[in-house]
């Protein structure tokens, strides 16, 4: 797992008990990979502990899909 995607991909496949190879960018939390929002927040935490980064409780709100979050780490990672 050397991308940051593969990285937030395999976060959220452990949180979601969910195979890695199931979560495309375009794949929502909720309508797609049937989150709750205590899974979502698990996930947004485990995320941010993983790249040692915060996400305001707003940016977590718009975060939809897993592309979604990987862009968001990305940008907030080089930016």
């Amino acid at each position: 797992m050397d991308t940051i995607g593969d990285r937030v991909r395999q976060t959220i496949a452990d949180k979601l008990k969910l195979p890695a190879s199931a979560l495309t960018d375009e794949a929502r939390f909720v309508e797609d990979l049937k989150a709750t929002s205590l899974d979502t927040i698990e996930v947004v935490m485990a995320v941010e502990d993983q790249f040692d980064v915060e996400i305001s409780d707003a940016d977590a709100g718009n975060l939809q899909s897993v592309g979604d979050l990987i862009a968001h780490i990305k940008a907030k990672r080089f930016s």
